[in-house]
């Protein structure tokens, strides 16, 4: 029959609670305790292996299919999942062990580090900052944040490209880690923050790094895709209701405007909701009919982002009641 099992549900909204409160009021853990940055030491260890270097003869572009690369990059993303999958597996077995009240404690330490909302609002702060120092501050602080060349860029756009990093790494940084925390507990939320890694440092069309991209790193890049599908598209709605209601089938449209599947969706919530138009140069343009982002848009749309982090708890605990309160007990 179907139970309610309080223990389970407890512990996991407590880890929530927890994990957001350690992320307010402390931050980031130290770097070399970092779990996302030995994320990252794996993938650039892994990725100097298998993807080639420009200047390899009968390295595969863009227009013919590379198997031998595409094989290794797919193999070595699996590989290092599992190992992702199996840590935070055993490292939640055994808190689960412990006395409810331990359990959500370690539990949430062991969550904070696979979510970041207090260093995403302030780097997005910072380079509004530093926009009141100079231009030339500004950019130098957006390069911080983006991965995009910053150097000819306005002032406008650089304000631009913050409030879009905001909005996009809203979902990857916070809503899909708890979302897929509320589906499988710490191993779900390790697994996006791996996938998520993975797409960052390898998700690329072409040379970036010293190195070809193009198919040694499109598995990481097509996984990230799947995973973030549906937290790409609550974070919208969420962002949509804490301004106050948005037209859905507008939202639709603009995210549609995008190159990605999934980013779209934040950023064009966030345009719409702000009045503003947002845009990546020859490449696309949300909220056209928006102006310009001022400097008060930036806290506008930290305020935003705060408030759909609120909702958000309000819907992962909702969720952790479905998805660990609930089972099936003999």
């Amino acid at each position: 029959m179907l139970t309610l099992d309080i223990g389970a549900w407890s512990v996991a909204s407590g880890a929530v609670l927890v994990a957001l409160a350690v992320d307010r009021w402390l931050g980031e853990p130290p770097v070399r305790l970092h779990p996302v940055v030995w994320i990252g030491h794996y993938l650039g260890w892994a990725g100097r292996r298998v993807a080639p270097v420009p200047a390899l003869p009968g390295a595969a572009g863009p227009d013919r299919w590379d198997v031998k690369h595409f094989g290794l990059g797919a193999l070595a993303w699996w590989v290092g999942l599992a190992m992702v999958w199996l840590v935070s597996w055993g490292l939640q077995q055994t808190a689960a062990a412990w006395p409810s009240l331990l359990a959500a404690l370690a539990l949430g330490l062991l969550l904070k580090p696979l979510l970041a909302w207090r260093m995403l609002r302030g780097e997005v702060q910072a380079v509004e900052m530093a926009l009141g120092e100079s231009i030339a501050a500004g950019r130098a602080r957006l390069a911080w944040l983006v991965s995009r060349d910053v150097t000819t860029l306005s002032e406008s756009a650089v304000r631009e490209s913050a409030i879009e990093s905001l909005a996009e790494n809203l979902n990857d940084s916070v809503v899909a880690p708890l979302f897929w925390f509320a589906v499988a507990g710490l191993p779900g939320a390790a697994l996006y923050r791996f996938a998520n890694t993975a797409d960052a440092m390898w998700g690329y069309r072409g040379e970036r790094g010293g190195r070809v991209w193009e198919w040694a790193g499109k598995w990481a890049a097509r996984a990230d895709d799947v995973l973030s599908w549906l937290p790409a598209r609550l974070t919208a709605v969420l962002l949509a209701l804490a301004a106050g209601g948005l037209n859905l089938v507008t939202l639709a449209r603009e995210a549609r405007h995008t190159p990605s599947p999934n980013s779209g969706w934040p950023m064009a919530a966030m345009a719409v909701a702000l009045g503003v138009r947002l845009g990546k140069p020859d490449v696309y343009t949300l909220n056209e009919a928006g102006r310009a982002p001022e400097a008060a848009d930036t806290p506008r749309a930290c305020a935003l982002a705060g408030r759909t982090v609120m909702l958000l708890v309000a819907v992962a605990l909702g969720g952790l009641g479905v998805s660990w309160g609930w089972g099936l007990h003999g």
